[in-house]
């Protein structure tokens, strides 16, 4: 963006009447407001900090994986092999393909090149310098917020994030719009303090826009028991549990109706670079992959440019009055355990925020800063960061077509080419797609349903377009519903719940849907007639995937013949 562009772009809104009673009590950190006072080159005998020469890590060092080590185009799995470790054991060096990076405790320039001297000191909560600069950059090229102040901020992941935000924005007894399926520790953080939540339903397209704004202009505090919500939780892309990728034209009406209704969006978004796209069938993906031919090598700014119009945009590109506080982590494109990810908003909420941070969790793990640092922004920089981002895009891509075909082929799915319209009043989650059915048939011999009619299943999934799971939903409106018993808990005593509780027995874990419901005390649908159930992709074998379909639909042929 040049900065005849920026200059364009209008100044966040004043939005401080949303701050919570907690966040606009924070001060500044007493021993934190020194920092700002620190130089190289001053006496600091301030703070109580423990001398560098003490740290016992004189460097920090780490094998790392070439940018390139995985395709940028969909494929097979190519995840080592147990006996990975034996083949590196006795190749050389250049077949092990790994990169070495280390990070000295001492260097020249302690301000712009990583150090441990610096990183695993006492610090502020914005983290180390070079990492900043580099986040900003990030959130400017692939996000182009709408407006021209926005600022990036460190925080320890995702969770610690979001809870900031909550604590930030929110006074026990307030509410909170979310996702009818929603992630359940975005709940877990806001319950503890009565925060109340109020879902909204979704379509294949995302959260509904006519359902949020009968939600808000029929709002009634007394009826309700609480006021109305100010701010808004959602997972656009990748949404967990559903897979849905939520677009630009729903994105704008939706944000419109926050701005009519003043409403903050926490825009959570750890699965923002695994949009997979629509699910192709075998065949046609090896038509495709015999038929690509060779492109034109780009330059490093065209690889970016064409990776970043790949993607949907952020809520932040149609924000511009500063009212969406976006989440980004590494977890989903480093790793999890590194708990390094940051915030993208307006000055005046992430000043807020990193008063919450720096009297709480401080600054992320010098650790963790200094290896992230010293490999996404020293050794591979913003091109060579893409470049990985795309072959993890690809793998993802392939982990997902893999989990489809094994579930395909395990059941026998058969594609409804009419547009999905449920029979519950207002619709569900995947209204407006095509869905992918298969219908069970009883085993022989097994008791008939009612009317003497053999009794069947209905299993029915829409491929995810992002993210990492697969959202299947089962019809067991055919069977009587069950029968409880004595201390059995209220959710297991469900067809859903039991169903989770014989695959698990069977040796398949995956999650039950009443985790996800975003109202706790109400369930979006009967879950003795429509069960549903989240299956990651994320994380298995060709083999597993391929067992884990066998078992579903082994077991769910044996529970309907019960």
């Amino acid at each position: 963006m040049s900065q005849e562009e920026k200059n364009e772009l209008p100044k966040s809104i004043d939005l401080s009447h949303h701050l919570s009673d907690l966040a606009k009590a924070r001060n500044v950190s007493p021993l934190k407001g020194f920092f700002k006072y620190y130089t190289p080159d001053v006496l600091a005998l301030a703070g109580g900090v423990p001398h560098p020469d003490y740290f016992p890590f004189a460097t920090l060092e780490a094998s790392t994986l070439p940018v390139d080590t995985y395709s940028s185009t969909p494929g097979t799995i190519t995840s080592p092999s147990p006996l990975a470790w034996l083949w590196n054991l006795f190749s050389s060096p250049s077949a092990a393909r790994t990169t070495k990076i280390s990070v000295p405790k001492y260097v020249s320039d302690p301000l712009n090149e990583v150090n441990l001297a610096t990183a695993l000191q006492y610090g502020m909560a914005t983290g180390v310098l070079p990492l900043q600069q580099f986040l900003r950059d990030y959130s400017r090229i692939f996000y182009k917020p709408g407006f021209s102040d926005f600022t990036t901020l460190v925080h320890t992941g995702n969770t610690d994030g979001w809870s900031r935000v909550v604590y930030s924005l929110l006074n026990p007894g307030d509410s909170m719009l979310v996702e009818e399926w929603t992630y359940p520790s975005a709940l877990s953080a806001a319950l503890p303090i009565g925060i109340h939540t109020v879902a909204v339903p979704l379509d294949s397209k995302g959260m509904r826009p006519d359902a949020l704004r009968h939600i808000l202009s029929t709002w009634d505090s007394k009826s309700r028991g609480f006021n109305r919500p100010r701010l808004l939780y959602t997972v656009p892309i990748g949404q967990n549990p559903s897979g849905l990728t939520t677009g630009e034209e729903r994105k704008r009406a939706i944000y419109e109706i926050c701005v009519e209704y003043d409403i903050i969006i926490g825009e959570d978004d750890p699965y923002y670079i695994l949009q997979e796209g629509e699910y192709i069938a075998p065949d046609v993906r090896a038509k495709r992959a015999n038929a690509r031919k060779e492109t034109k090598k780009k330059t490093d700014e065209e690889e970016i440019r064409a990776f970043v119009e790949s993607l949907e945009r952020s809520y932040l590109h149609y924000d511009y009055q500063g009212r969406v506080i976006r989440l980004d982590t590494f977890s989903k494109t480093i790793a999890p355990g590194s708990r390094l990810g940051w915030f993208t908003c307006n000055p005046m909420f992430a000043e807020r925020l990193e008063r919450a941070g720096e009297v709480s969790t401080q600054a992320p793990s010098g650790f963790t800063q200094s290896m992230v640092t010293q490999l996404v922004v020293k050794t591979w920089g913003m091109a060579g960061y893409v470049r990985w981002l795309r072959g993890l895009r690809a793998e993802y891509t392939t982990r997902r077509d893999t989990l489809i075909d094994a579930f395909c082929k395990a059941m026998g799915v058969e594609l409804v080419t009419e547009e999905y319209r449920n029979e519950k009043p207002g619709g569900d989650v995947w209204d407006g797609a095509t869905v992918w059915t298969a219908t069970l048939t009883a085993n022989a011999g097994a008791v008939k349903g009612a009317k003497g009619v053999e009794k069947k299943v209905r299993v029915s999934f829409v491929p995810p377009t992002s993210g990492m799971f697969v959202w299947v939903k089962v019809d067991f409106s055919d069977l009587s519903p069950p029968i409880h018993v004595p201390g059995e808990e209220e959710n297991e005593g469900t067809h859903e719940g039991r169903f989770w509780v014989t695959l698990a027995k069977a040796g398949l874990l995956i999650l039950p849907g009443w985790v996800f419901r975003g109202e706790k005390e109400h369930a979006p649908i009967d879950p003795n007639k429509y069960a549903h159930y989240r299956i990651s992709f994320s994380d298995s074998t060709v083999d597993n995937m391929d067992k884990a379909a066998k078992i579903f639909a082994k077991t769910l042929r044996e529970y309907c013949s019960q």
